[in-house]
Protein backbone atom coordinates (compact mmCIF):
# COMPACT_ATOMS: atom_id res chain seq x y z
CA UNK A 1 0.00 0.00 0.00
CA UNK A 2 1.39 3.40 -0.93
CA UNK A 3 2.01 5.98 1.71
CA UNK A 4 -0.64 8.65 2.26
CA UNK A 5 0.68 12.05 1.26
CA UNK A 6 0.12 15.35 3.03
CA UNK A 7 -1.73 16.61 -0.04
CA UNK A 8 -4.16 13.69 0.11
CA UNK A 9 -4.81 14.30 3.80
CA UNK A 10 -5.45 17.99 3.27
CA UNK A 11 -7.53 17.46 0.15
CA UNK A 12 -5.24 19.74 -1.87
CA UNK A 13 -4.02 18.80 -5.32
CA UNK A 14 -0.32 18.68 -6.06
CA UNK A 15 1.16 21.91 -7.32
CA UNK A 16 2.06 20.31 -10.65
CA UNK A 17 -1.53 19.24 -11.26
CA UNK A 18 -2.78 22.74 -10.42
CA UNK A 19 -0.31 24.17 -12.88
CA UNK A 20 -1.31 21.81 -15.66
CA UNK A 21 -5.01 22.51 -15.10
CA UNK A 22 -4.42 26.22 -15.24
CA UNK A 23 -2.55 25.84 -18.52
CA UNK A 24 -5.33 23.71 -19.98
CA UNK A 25 -8.00 26.14 -18.80
CA UNK A 26 -6.16 29.10 -20.25
CA UNK A 27 -5.62 27.33 -23.53
CA UNK A 28 -9.28 26.25 -23.67
CA UNK A 29 -10.52 29.77 -23.05
CA UNK A 30 -8.30 31.04 -25.79
CA UNK A 31 -9.58 28.44 -28.25
CA UNK A 32 -13.18 29.12 -27.27
CA UNK A 33 -12.76 32.84 -27.78
CA UNK A 34 -11.26 32.54 -31.27
CA UNK A 35 -14.41 31.47 -33.13
CA UNK A 36 -16.47 34.09 -31.33
CA UNK A 37 -14.05 36.79 -32.33
CA UNK A 38 -13.96 35.66 -35.92
CA UNK A 39 -17.75 35.35 -36.14
CA UNK A 40 -18.20 38.77 -34.60
CA UNK A 41 -15.77 40.29 -37.07
CA UNK A 42 -17.41 38.49 -39.98
CA UNK A 43 -20.90 39.57 -39.01
CA UNK A 44 -19.87 43.19 -38.88
CA UNK A 45 -18.08 42.99 -42.18
CA UNK A 46 -20.32 40.73 -44.23
CA UNK A 47 -23.85 40.45 -42.78
CA UNK A 48 -26.67 42.52 -41.34
CA UNK A 49 -30.08 41.61 -39.92
CA UNK A 50 -33.13 43.78 -40.45
CA UNK A 51 -35.01 44.74 -37.30
CA UNK A 52 -38.43 43.11 -37.21
CA UNK A 53 -40.23 45.73 -35.14
CA UNK A 54 -42.34 45.28 -32.03
CA UNK A 55 -45.14 42.73 -31.91
CA UNK A 56 -47.86 41.89 -29.41
CA UNK A 57 -50.35 39.01 -29.40
CA UNK A 58 -53.63 39.86 -31.11
CA UNK A 59 -55.83 37.26 -29.39
CA UNK A 60 -55.83 35.15 -26.26
CA UNK A 61 -57.99 32.10 -25.51
CA UNK A 62 -58.77 30.06 -22.40
CA UNK A 63 -61.44 27.74 -21.01
CA UNK A 64 -63.93 28.59 -18.30
CA UNK A 65 -65.79 25.44 -17.33
CA UNK A 66 -67.47 24.29 -20.54
CA UNK A 67 -67.10 27.72 -22.18
CA UNK A 68 -64.21 28.91 -24.32
CA UNK A 69 -63.37 32.60 -24.08
CA UNK A 70 -61.25 34.65 -26.50
CA UNK A 71 -60.15 38.25 -26.12
CA UNK A 72 -59.10 40.10 -29.28
CA UNK A 73 -56.93 43.20 -29.45
CA UNK A 74 -58.67 46.02 -31.30
CA UNK A 75 -55.80 48.51 -30.89
CA UNK A 76 -52.31 48.90 -29.45
CA UNK A 77 -52.28 52.68 -29.56
CA UNK A 78 -50.60 54.88 -26.95
CA UNK A 79 -52.52 57.87 -25.66
CA UNK A 80 -51.65 60.88 -23.50
CA UNK A 81 -52.25 60.32 -19.82
CA UNK A 82 -53.38 59.05 -17.51
CA UNK A 83 -53.75 62.67 -16.26
CA UNK A 84 -56.13 64.40 -16.91
CA UNK A 85 -58.20 61.59 -18.43
CA UNK A 86 -58.01 60.00 -15.00
CA UNK A 87 -57.53 62.08 -11.88
CA UNK A 88 -58.68 65.49 -13.08
CA UNK A 89 -60.01 66.02 -9.55
CA UNK A 90 -56.57 65.18 -8.12
CA UNK A 91 -53.19 66.90 -8.39
CA UNK A 92 -51.29 66.18 -11.58
CA UNK A 93 -48.14 65.74 -9.49
CA UNK A 94 -49.82 62.96 -7.51
CA UNK A 95 -50.92 61.13 -10.65
CA UNK A 96 -47.45 61.40 -12.14
CA UNK A 97 -45.83 60.22 -8.92
CA UNK A 98 -48.10 57.17 -8.89
CA UNK A 99 -46.87 56.35 -12.40
CA UNK A 100 -43.21 56.74 -11.36
CA UNK A 101 -43.75 54.60 -8.28
CA UNK A 102 -45.13 51.85 -10.52
CA UNK A 103 -42.32 52.13 -13.10
CA UNK A 104 -44.67 53.48 -15.75
CA UNK A 105 -44.31 56.47 -18.09
CA UNK A 106 -45.77 59.59 -16.54
CA UNK A 107 -47.49 61.00 -19.64
CA UNK A 108 -48.23 58.08 -21.98
CA UNK A 109 -50.09 54.83 -21.55
CA UNK A 110 -51.37 51.96 -23.65
CA UNK A 111 -54.91 50.94 -22.81
CA UNK A 112 -56.38 47.71 -24.01
CA UNK A 113 -59.37 47.63 -26.36
CA UNK A 114 -60.55 44.06 -26.00
CA UNK A 115 -63.74 42.73 -27.57
CA UNK A 116 -64.44 39.31 -26.07
CA UNK A 117 -65.93 36.17 -27.61
CA UNK A 118 -67.68 33.56 -25.48
CA UNK A 119 -68.30 30.17 -27.09
CA UNK A 120 -70.84 28.33 -24.94
CA UNK A 121 -70.88 25.29 -27.20
CA UNK A 122 -74.33 26.35 -28.40
CA UNK A 123 -73.84 30.01 -29.28
CA UNK A 124 -71.00 32.41 -29.91
CA UNK A 125 -71.48 35.70 -28.09
CA UNK A 126 -69.34 38.74 -28.90
CA UNK A 127 -69.14 41.27 -26.07
CA UNK A 128 -68.40 44.73 -27.52
CA UNK A 129 -67.17 45.34 -31.04
CA UNK A 130 -64.21 47.70 -30.77
CA UNK A 131 -63.58 50.91 -32.67
CA UNK A 132 -64.50 49.84 -36.18
CA UNK A 133 -64.04 52.56 -38.78
CA UNK A 134 -65.50 55.43 -36.72
CA UNK A 135 -64.59 54.77 -33.08
CA UNK A 136 -62.21 56.57 -30.72
CA UNK A 137 -59.16 55.04 -32.39
CA UNK A 138 -59.76 54.92 -36.15
CA UNK A 139 -57.84 52.74 -38.56
CA UNK A 140 -55.05 51.91 -39.02
CA UNK A 141 -54.31 52.38 -35.31
CA UNK A 142 -57.56 50.78 -34.16
CA UNK A 143 -60.65 49.02 -35.45
CA UNK A 144 -58.86 45.69 -35.81
CA UNK A 145 -61.64 43.32 -34.73
CA UNK A 146 -62.96 42.62 -38.24
CA UNK A 147 -59.48 41.69 -39.50
CA UNK A 148 -58.57 39.69 -36.39
CA UNK A 149 -61.62 37.41 -36.35
CA UNK A 150 -60.17 34.96 -38.89
CA UNK A 151 -56.72 34.65 -37.27
CA UNK A 152 -58.52 33.98 -33.98
CA UNK A 153 -60.56 31.20 -35.62
CA UNK A 154 -63.91 32.91 -36.27
CA UNK A 155 -66.01 34.07 -39.19
CA UNK A 156 -68.31 37.04 -38.89
CA UNK A 157 -71.23 34.77 -39.83
CA UNK A 158 -70.47 32.64 -36.75
CA UNK A 159 -71.55 35.31 -34.28
CA UNK A 160 -74.98 34.58 -32.82
CA UNK A 161 -75.26 37.46 -30.33
CA UNK A 162 -73.54 40.83 -30.15
CA UNK A 163 -73.72 41.93 -26.52
CA UNK A 164 -72.86 45.56 -25.79
CA UNK A 165 -71.72 46.95 -22.44
CA UNK A 166 -72.55 50.54 -23.43
CA UNK A 167 -72.81 52.93 -26.35
CA UNK A 168 -69.40 54.62 -26.58
CA UNK A 169 -67.75 54.60 -30.04
CA UNK A 170 -64.91 52.24 -29.03
CA UNK A 171 -67.50 49.61 -28.09
CA UNK A 172 -70.09 49.93 -30.87
CA UNK A 173 -67.82 51.13 -33.71
CA UNK A 174 -67.36 47.60 -35.04
CA UNK A 175 -71.06 46.85 -35.38
CA UNK A 176 -71.09 48.24 -38.94
CA UNK A 177 -68.58 47.67 -41.74
CA UNK A 178 -68.94 49.53 -45.07
CA UNK A 179 -72.47 50.56 -44.16
CA UNK A 180 -73.65 47.00 -43.47
CA UNK A 181 -73.86 44.96 -40.25
CA UNK A 182 -70.56 43.15 -39.79
CA UNK A 183 -72.34 40.23 -38.13
CA UNK A 184 -75.25 39.40 -40.45
CA UNK A 185 -76.65 36.48 -38.45
CA UNK A 186 -76.49 38.07 -35.02
CA UNK A 187 -79.09 39.55 -32.76
CA UNK A 188 -77.97 42.55 -30.70
CA UNK A 189 -78.35 43.08 -26.96
CA UNK A 190 -77.88 46.29 -24.93
CA UNK A 191 -79.30 47.84 -21.78
CA UNK A 192 -82.63 49.57 -22.40
CA UNK A 193 -81.53 52.61 -20.38
CA UNK A 194 -78.38 52.87 -22.47
CA UNK A 195 -80.19 52.80 -25.79
CA UNK A 196 -82.74 55.36 -24.65
CA UNK A 197 -79.92 57.67 -23.57
CA UNK A 198 -78.01 57.67 -26.89
CA UNK A 199 -80.66 57.10 -29.56
CA UNK A 200 -82.71 60.37 -29.62
CA UNK A 201 -81.94 62.91 -32.33
CA UNK A 202 -81.19 66.50 -31.29
CA UNK A 203 -80.53 65.69 -27.64
CA UNK A 204 -76.81 66.47 -27.43
CA UNK A 205 -74.20 68.96 -28.55
CA UNK A 206 -70.40 69.08 -28.64
CA UNK A 207 -68.48 65.92 -27.84
CA UNK A 208 -71.59 64.16 -26.57
CA UNK A 209 -73.25 64.66 -29.94
CA UNK A 210 -70.18 63.19 -31.65
CA UNK A 211 -70.55 60.06 -29.50
CA UNK A 212 -74.31 59.93 -30.02
CA UNK A 213 -74.03 60.35 -33.79
CA UNK A 214 -71.74 57.31 -33.98
CA UNK A 215 -74.20 55.34 -31.85
CA UNK A 216 -77.13 56.29 -34.07
CA UNK A 217 -75.26 55.61 -37.31
CA UNK A 218 -74.08 52.22 -36.13
CA UNK A 219 -77.33 51.02 -34.61
CA UNK A 220 -79.99 52.20 -37.05
CA UNK A 221 -79.24 49.36 -39.50
CA UNK A 222 -79.70 46.74 -36.77
CA UNK A 223 -82.29 48.33 -34.49
CA UNK A 224 -84.87 45.78 -35.60
CA UNK A 225 -82.62 43.03 -34.23
CA UNK A 226 -82.17 44.67 -30.81
CA UNK A 227 -83.11 43.10 -27.49
CA UNK A 228 -83.11 45.49 -24.52
CA UNK A 229 -82.13 44.20 -21.09
CA UNK A 230 -81.73 45.37 -17.50
CA UNK A 231 -79.43 44.33 -14.63
CA UNK A 232 -80.10 40.78 -13.48
CA UNK A 233 -81.30 39.59 -16.89
CA UNK A 234 -79.77 36.46 -18.43
CA UNK A 235 -78.56 36.93 -21.99
CA UNK A 236 -78.03 33.17 -22.37
CA UNK A 237 -77.60 30.52 -19.72
CA UNK A 238 -74.34 31.45 -18.02
CA UNK A 239 -74.16 35.16 -18.90
CA UNK A 240 -75.98 37.65 -16.66
CA UNK A 241 -76.14 41.46 -16.75
CA UNK A 242 -74.68 43.32 -13.74
CA UNK A 243 -75.48 46.97 -12.97
CA UNK A 244 -72.44 49.19 -13.45
CA UNK A 245 -73.97 52.62 -13.99
CA UNK A 246 -71.97 55.84 -13.90
CA UNK A 247 -69.57 55.53 -16.80
CA UNK A 248 -72.71 55.88 -18.89
CA UNK A 249 -76.29 55.92 -17.58
CA UNK A 250 -76.95 52.31 -18.60
CA UNK A 251 -73.44 50.82 -18.50
CA UNK A 252 -73.53 47.07 -17.80
CA UNK A 253 -70.98 44.51 -16.71
CA UNK A 254 -71.50 40.80 -17.37
CA UNK A 255 -70.98 37.79 -15.11
CA UNK A 256 -69.96 34.72 -17.08
CA UNK A 257 -70.37 31.35 -15.35
CA UNK A 258 -69.80 27.76 -16.46
CA UNK A 259 -68.93 24.52 -14.72
CA UNK A 260 -68.74 26.14 -11.31
CA UNK A 261 -66.28 28.81 -12.53
CA UNK A 262 -66.91 32.52 -13.00
CA UNK A 263 -65.31 35.53 -14.65
CA UNK A 264 -66.52 39.13 -14.66
CA UNK A 265 -66.46 41.23 -17.82
CA UNK A 266 -66.53 44.68 -16.25
CA UNK A 267 -66.48 46.79 -19.41
CA UNK A 268 -65.25 50.29 -18.57
CA UNK A 269 -65.22 50.16 -14.78
CA UNK A 270 -61.51 51.01 -15.05
CA UNK A 271 -59.48 52.86 -17.69
CA UNK A 272 -55.95 52.45 -16.30
CA UNK A 273 -54.55 49.38 -14.57
CA UNK A 274 -52.91 51.44 -11.79
CA UNK A 275 -54.60 54.84 -11.50
CA UNK A 276 -58.20 53.60 -11.71
CA UNK A 277 -57.67 50.92 -9.06
CA UNK A 278 -55.30 52.58 -6.62
CA UNK A 279 -57.57 55.64 -6.53
CA UNK A 280 -61.13 54.74 -7.53
CA UNK A 281 -62.13 58.19 -6.23
CA UNK A 282 -60.19 59.82 -9.08
CA UNK A 283 -62.63 60.91 -11.76
CA UNK A 284 -62.54 59.60 -15.31
CA UNK A 285 -63.23 62.21 -17.96
CA UNK A 286 -65.37 59.72 -19.88
CA UNK A 287 -67.75 59.05 -16.98
CA UNK A 288 -71.16 60.63 -17.53
CA UNK A 289 -71.82 60.72 -13.79
CA UNK A 290 -68.47 61.13 -12.04
CA UNK A 291 -69.59 60.33 -8.50
CA UNK A 292 -71.71 57.38 -9.54
CA UNK A 293 -68.68 56.14 -11.47
CA UNK A 294 -66.64 56.30 -8.24
CA UNK A 295 -69.31 54.37 -6.32
CA UNK A 296 -69.52 51.73 -9.06
CA UNK A 297 -65.75 51.23 -9.13
CA UNK A 298 -65.66 50.72 -5.38
CA UNK A 299 -68.54 48.22 -5.50
CA UNK A 300 -67.20 46.27 -8.48
CA UNK A 301 -63.63 46.20 -7.15
CA UNK A 302 -64.89 45.03 -3.74
CA UNK A 303 -66.87 42.25 -5.40
CA UNK A 304 -63.87 41.14 -7.45
CA UNK A 305 -61.58 41.02 -4.41
CA UNK A 306 -64.09 39.45 -2.02
CA UNK A 307 -65.09 36.71 -4.45
CA UNK A 308 -61.53 36.33 -5.86
CA UNK A 309 -62.99 36.69 -9.33
CA UNK A 310 -60.95 36.73 -12.50
CA UNK A 311 -61.84 39.81 -14.53
CA UNK A 312 -61.88 40.86 -18.16
CA UNK A 313 -61.28 44.61 -18.09
CA UNK A 314 -61.89 46.06 -21.54
CA UNK A 315 -59.24 48.77 -21.13
CA UNK A 316 -56.72 46.82 -19.09
CA UNK A 317 -53.46 45.98 -20.93
CA UNK A 318 -54.03 43.17 -23.40
CA UNK A 319 -55.04 40.36 -23.02
CA UNK A 320 -57.03 42.38 -20.46
CA UNK A 321 -57.45 39.52 -17.98
CA UNK A 322 -56.51 39.70 -14.33
CA UNK A 323 -57.48 39.84 -10.69
CA UNK A 324 -58.00 42.59 -8.14
CA UNK A 325 -56.24 42.80 -4.78
CA UNK A 326 -56.95 45.20 -1.91
CA UNK A 327 -53.77 47.05 -0.91
CA UNK A 328 -55.33 49.48 1.60
CA UNK A 329 -58.87 50.42 2.58
CA UNK A 330 -60.49 51.77 -0.58
CA UNK A 331 -57.37 51.16 -2.70
CA UNK A 332 -56.75 48.25 -5.05
CA UNK A 333 -54.19 46.69 -7.37
CA UNK A 334 -54.57 44.93 -10.72
CA UNK A 335 -52.82 41.56 -10.87
CA UNK A 336 -52.37 40.53 -14.50
CA UNK A 337 -53.33 36.96 -15.33
CA UNK A 338 -50.44 34.56 -15.82
CA UNK A 339 -51.50 30.89 -15.94
CA UNK A 340 -54.38 30.50 -13.46
CA UNK A 341 -57.05 30.05 -16.12
CA UNK A 342 -54.97 27.71 -18.25
CA UNK A 343 -55.15 24.72 -15.91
Amino acid sequence: MSKTTANEISGKEPAALNFDRRKLLTAGLGLAAMPALSLSTASRAEASAALLGGWQPKFYRFKLGDFEITTISDSETFIDGPFPLIGANANEADVRKLMRDNLLPEQKYQPGFSPTLVNTGKEIILIDTGNGSNGFVPRPNGGWLAAQLAPAGFKREDIDIVLLSHGHPDHIGGVIENGEPLFPNARYVIGGIEHEFWAPEGKFSGDMEKFASVYRANTKPIVGKYTFIKPGDDIVTGIRAVEAYGHTPGHLAYMIESGGKSILFWGDCAHHQVASLAHPEWHCVFDADKEQGVATRRRIFDMATTDRLPVIGYHMPFPSIGYVETIAPGSYRWLAHTYQLNL
